[in-house]
């Protein structure tokens, strides 16, 4: 599933937003003007998915979400608030579209005739090496 398709599907009234003071450079706007977003989007409680959607999803982001069942992403790369709105709102889509596209299955292939048989001549060739190390004894080969 597309995040476009996502956009249009899931309702924005269920994403919840709130705003803090951000870590790291920015000189005095970081300590005067709460940039950081952190987007919430409660997954059991959500009317736009199925409840195979919900499982699917709560399978595949479950490292990213919570004991109430909230999926947590926080943005705070840019300086400014509605950026990282848009930051935080483009990565759940994103992140909401991967978990519900299905894996491509994976077609099974045979190894090719040119490449089984210099798989076998190098091993023919390291043979001939380790072979060549080989002290003979007389005796041995009586």
């Amino acid at each position: 599933m597309k995040p476009e398709e996502l956009r249009e599907r899931i309702n924005i009234d269920e994403l919840r937003y709130s705003a803090s003071r951000s870590s790291g450079p920015g000189g005095q706007n970081v300590n005067k003007v709460n940039t950081k977003i952190e987007l919430r989007f409660n997954i059991p409680s959500s009317l736009s998915l199925s409840e195979e959607e919900k499982t699917i999803i709560l399978d595949y982001l479950s490292n990213r979400i919570n004991t109430a069942g909230d999926l947590l992403i926080i943005s705070q790369s840019s300086r400014s608030q509605l950026q990282n709105k848009k930051n935080a709102e483009s990565t759940f889509f994103r992140l909401m579209s991967d978990a519900l596209t299905p894996p491509a299955e994976r077609k099974p292939t045979k190894p090719t005739h040119v490449s089984m048989a210099k798989r076998l001549d190098s091993k023919k060739k390291r043979g001939i090496i380790k072979s060549s190390r080989k002290k003979y004894d007389e005796k041995d080969t009586d």
